[in-house]
């Protein structure tokens, strides 16, 4: 996470968490010549609306004006994580046993460094995923300081 974003992060967290919401992610990119500040909100249960998202911009904005801690101009960006929310936390992969997910290693496992797959257990040393791989299923366990990313995705296989 960049500096700008871990300050902004720490800025949000309180308001987010008075409104009752859960801050996803945070992150400050470059695209063209345009930067953007994008928060990610959702609730506990899943499932965001267009007026939180109104409510953390508007008081986001108001401190962001007043700490300034980003130089320079950039727009700002509230919404859900979408179907395919980040998983970063612990208790975000708590919550994903079960679900499909996408995984990424900085390294090779079992000679791949990509798994879509059910996330079948979590701790904080490993991650267990039964992945789909071509024609074979393939359970890896995979140590979480080797997890490049990791997110919730689509099983577009499911019946």
């Amino acid at each position: 996470m960049s500096q700008i974003a871990s300050v902004v992060e720490q800025l949000a967290l309180p308001i987010v968490e008075e409104l009752q919401l859960e801050l996803v992610d945070v992150e400050f990119v470059k695209e063209g010549r345009t930067y953007f500040l994008r928060v990610y909100i959702d609730t506990p249960e899943g499932g965001i609306d267009i007026d939180q998202c109104a409510q953390v911009s508007e008081r986001l904005s108001v401190v962001l004006d007043e700490k300034d801690p980003i130089e320079p101009n950039y727009y700002l960006e509230v919404s859900s994580p979408g179907a395919e929310r980040p998983l970063k936390k612990a208790t975000d992969f708590e919550k994903a046993v079960g679900k499909y997910v996408y995984v990424k290693t900085y390294e090779p496992v079992k000679d791949l460094k990509e798994f879509y797959g059910y996330l079948t257990d979590y701790n904080e040393e490993a991650i267990t995923v039964e992945a789909q791989i071509k024609t074979r299923k393939l359970t890896v366990t995979i140590e979480t300081n080797k997890v490049a990313f990791a997110r919730l995705a689509i099983d577009f296989s499911a019946k």
